[in-house]
């Protein structure tokens, strides 16, 4: 976790699929694979950034929370939305995003991205992520489950 402090009672968990046009040795992948760590670093270093799911080298690309082993996860932890979507959309990462065709193909019946308010202090599961992603899929945005578009403030927001 972050050393990032906040009186905040609540944070925004998200994760976001991907589902890779090939393993992440491949040909196909090498661009987006170097710059990955790149990639996380800056999020590590953004206004508001809580934490972030990783393995022992640094990132979750080895993590499978679906059959497919072509789906990649990122599960990370914000202070706040507007945060996360500074990060995403006024940062380096952007361009990334931008030229996400080139490694990435379209998931085919979920959602790729959910947001959720979580405990300050706690950290998301990779089920619990997926729960939140199948609730989304199902329900549409709500409080429980919602996305940068249908946004819903923080349980807390009233304090």
């Amino acid at each position: 976790m972050s050393s990032e402090t906040t009186d905040a009672e609540f944070h925004l968990a998200q994760l976001n699929l991907a589902r890779a046009l090939g393993e992440t040795d491949s040909e196909v992948m090498a661009e987006f694979m170097a710059n990955l760590d790149r990639i996380n670093e800056l999020a590590e270093q953004s206004p508001g950034y809580v934490w972030r799911l990783q393995t022992d080298e640094g990132d979750a690309t080895s993590i499978r929370a679906f059959d497919d082993p072509q789906m990649l996860l990122n599960l990370t932890v914000w202070a706040d939305v507007e945060s996360l979507h500074d990060f995403t959309y006024k940062t380096g990462h952007v361009d990334y995003l931008r030229r996400r065709r080139e490694w990435f193909e379209p998931v085919e019946g979920l959602p790729v991205t959910v947001l959720w308010w979580i405990p300050a202090g706690t950290v998301p599961t990779v089920e619990q992520a997926v729960e939140k992603l199948y609730h989304l899929a199902e329900n549409g945005p709500s409080v429980d489950a919602f996305t940068f578009r249908d946004r819903f403030a923080s349980p807390d927001a009233d304090n």
